[in-house]
């Protein structure tokens, strides 16, 4: 079935098995959902994650939720920038989610990165999410 939204289409599966308690979650592949996932894992909201291959040929992720104390760590997950409406922001303009104890995940020239890492980088891009 084709996906209008597969950065969205990711979120709301991570989101709907962490509510559900689900310890794993499977997605399709696709380069930007590698490196949404990336971002996610090094700021501590998934276990983490790995590639396979389906019968077709196409590729999957199964992606490895994280509970702490039985409770998932992803509290909020909100897609910012649709299909209908991008949101792009330069350095200065890019949010603090929950005063810096959230992450927004940009899409900048120099890759998908963290608010804090395109800060650092003096680079602003399209804001794809939040996280909390």
């Amino acid at each position: 079935m084709p996906v209008n939204d597969p950065i969205g289409d990711m979120l709301t599966r991570i989101r709907n098995s962490s509510l559900r308690g689900k310890s794993t979650v499977m997605t399709p592949a696709s380069t930007l959902r590698a490196r949404v996932l990336d971002v996610l894992l090094a700021e501590g909201y998934i276990r983490g994650y790995e590639k396979s291959e389906t019968s077709n040929g196409q590729g999957e992720f199964t992606i490895s939720l994280k509970y702490y104390e039985g409770e998932p760590v992803i509290r909020e997950l909100k897609r910012v920038s649709k299909p209908g409406r991008r949101v792009y922001m330069g350095v200065n303009e890019i949010p603090q989610v929950r005063n810096g104890l959230g992450v927004a995940i940009v899409s900048t020239p120099k890759g998908v990165l963290s608010d804090a890492n395109a800060r650092a980088a003096n680079v602003g891009g399209e804001v794809l999410c939040t996280v909390f």
